[in-house]
């Protein structure tokens, strides 16, 4: 069997496995075994061919994942959903007190709770959103 043709087989084993176990690293060896196979076609002696994989391996494995790990683990900068709203200026509808109220918020109105269970919070009266707990928005007064 040609030796380009292992080396090819090896880079779809490890392309497999990268696949199952999504560590980066498999991934960097079997972009190093393809390399390696191009060596091998064009009739690199077989310890060269090894020194090629290994410097190729070392290459991706020491270079490379680090700057794919960062992306891939970078935290969220945008906020979706619910999560959006916290922070946000609300406008009271209805009284809002420990026990409930109504405000409005980017024009949809939210029943709500005050954020300070002893706080009354008149209508007409601009709150912010500290939370979100199912569907009531946690408010507190502007000062």
């Amino acid at each position: 069997m040609n030796p380009w043709l292992i080396w090819l087989i090896v880079a779809a084993v490890l392309a497999v496995a990268e696949i199952v176990t999504l560590t980066a690293a498999l991934g960097m060896l079997s972009v190093s075994a393809l390399v390696t196979a191009g060596s091998a076609a064009v009739g690199l002696p077989l310890p060269f061919q090894f020194l090629v994989f290994t410097l190729v391996a070392m290459g991706t494995v020491v270079f490379l994942r680090p700057v794919a790990l960062r992306h891939v683990l970078r935290p969220q900068v945008e906020r979706f959903g619910i999560d959006a709203l916290v922070g946000r200026p609300a406008y009271v509808l209805s009284e809002v007190t420990g026990i409930g109220g109504r405000v409005r918020i980017d024009g949809e109105e939210w029943t709500a709770r005050a954020y300070d269970e002893t706080l009354v919070i008149p209508p007409g009266k601009t709150v912010d959103v500290m939370e979100i707990s199912g569907a009531t928005a946690l408010v507190y007064p502007r000062d």
